[in-house]
């Protein structure tokens, strides 16, 4: 089917405090059809925005919005979203059809056995939605999530996490259903800590740290600011003095520290240090015993990209 007109989710300056932690602090985006990754390390707030955008948190602060209508206190906001929470929300001796069901009794869904049929179908359960969820394995339980909060075919979907547990062939038939369901006008906002599931899925994406909005836009111009930052190397060579010396002259590096463990190489463009190291160790004869990035995990970029 094809969803009309499509749905818009929109944060004006929101946050949500418990006691004195901050988790989500003062953040304003906007989400059109179409699929968004939610990217930031875990405890970055993520879960939080959702939940707010699926009625189930206040916030504390600011206005979150679908289709123009605020979602705290406002029962018929569970009609346009479905949720997928990254937690474990099944009851483990209901069967996938029951736990469909559930679903669909709670939205008060008029023709609800095809609706029951048609979500099962789409996430490929059919077969085992008379097993009971409890013998299902982590990536099935996942499916059935998907099933219930697509049985009331809303035009928001929220995934928290959604392919957690998933092996590599229920990750491609994930894949290929949420393009599917985007390509039908829906809004789907996927959040995740692996850079990789979002860059096979979204066209653009926010990133969260530490509660904050760190970027938005584009993928492509956000994976270049996240390549593009500064890159500091740890570098061990049969001559470091010497080693450090010639790259300090090279216009790539900015900074060289030299201590018992070796160099700590400062650069500015990783491409082009990667690729004048090895010249400089050739013409100058020294070995390289040792290279490795020493700021290459996701919490080192997202708290750049917070910090420009």
């Amino acid at each position: 089917m094809t969803v009309n007109g499509g749905s818009r989710i929109i944060l004006d300056h929101v946050s949500r405090w418990y006691g004195n932690v901050v988790a989500v602090n003062d953040i304003s985006f906007e989400v059109a059809p179409g699929i968004t990754g939610l990217l930031g390390p875990n405890g970055a707030g993520k879960s939080t925005l959702l939940h707010m955008i699926a009625g189930l948190l206040q916030p504390s602060a600011g206005v979150v919005e679908v289709d123009g209508a605020p979602t705290w206190r406002r029962p018929q906001v569970y009609r346009q979203v479905g949720l997928v929470p990254e937690r474990e929300s099944v009851y483990p001796y209901l069967t996938g059809r029951e736990f469909v069901a559930l679903n669909a009794s709670l939205h008060g869904l008029p023709l609800r056995e095809a609706a029951i049929s048609r979500a099962l179908e789409r996430v490929e359960l059919a077969p085992a939605a008379d097993r009971r969820v409890g013998t299902y394995s982590k990536g099935m339980r996942q499916r059935i999530k998907l099933a219930g909060a697509l049985v009331h075919d809303p035009p928001v979907l929220v995934l928290d996490e959604p392919f957690n547990g998933m092996d590599p062939r229920q990750r491609l038939q994930m894949f290929e259903l949420l393009r599917t369901m985007a390509n039908e006008g829906r809004t789907v906002l996927l959040s995740s800590h692996i850079l990789e599931e979002v860059e096979r899925l979204a066209d653009s994406v926010l990133v969260v740290y530490a509660g904050r909005l760190a970027a938005a836009g584009d993928f492509r111009s956000i994976r270049r600011l996240m390549t593009d930052r500064p890159h500091v190397f740890s570098v061990r060579s049969s001559d470091d003095r010497r080693l450090g010396a010639l790259l300090l002259a090279e216009d790539p590096v900015f900074g060289v520290e030299l201590d018992a463990s070796g160099l700590r190489v400062r650069t500015s463009d990783f491409g082009a240090f990667t690729r004048l190291l090895p010249m400089v160790l050739q013409s100058s004869g020294i070995r390289l015993l040792e290279l490795r990035p020493t700021d290459d995990s996701l919490e080192s970029v997202f708290a750049y990209l917070v910090g420009r």
